[in-house]
């Protein structure tokens, strides 16, 4: 898949899974939604119940900025089936105008968060490379 293809398939995604490493070498992996725009991925802390606001992906990239994002589809016809993987560098917004275009991308893209806007921070991913893979070059997913 070339990576006009496999930006095409990320911005399309509804789900991908970040994940990072933190100083204890261990990696760490959690869904996140998100917003894709140019070449920056955006993800914000909502208010979904969590245990902490001390997020382990927060600590994480505060520690190690790099990152991979990954974008999946699966389907029983394997043909069907793809991915989309991104590398690259996370910092955490709190405030500010990039943080604030990054919530209504945010707002646009998921209704629930219409209800509940993400009260961050927010995270901006400078994707460096974007890879993939399909079955099909050209599926009629």
């Amino acid at each position: 898949m070339d990576a006009t293809a496999a930006r095409k398939r990320l911005a399309e995604a509804r789900v991908a899974r970040l994940a990072t490493v933190g100083r204890s070498g261990r990696p760490h992996l959690v869904p996140i939604v998100f917003a894709l725009e140019d070449d920056t991925i955006y993800f914000a802390v909502d208010a979904k119940p969590k245990r902490t606001t001390n997020l382990t992906r927060l600590r994480n990239i505060a520690a190690n900025p790099s990152v991979s994002l990954l974008a999946d589809h699966y389907d029983e016809d394997w043909t069907r089936l793809w991915w989309v993987r991104v590398d690259g560098a996370a910092r955490i917004l709190e405030h500010g105008p990039q943080a604030e275009r990054a919530v209504e991308l945010l707002v646009t893209r998921y209704a629930q968060y219409r209800h509940a806007r993400p009260p961050g921070p927010v995270v901006a991913i400078t994707v460096q490379s974007i890879t993939g893979w399909a079955a099909e070059e050209n599926p009629a997913c």
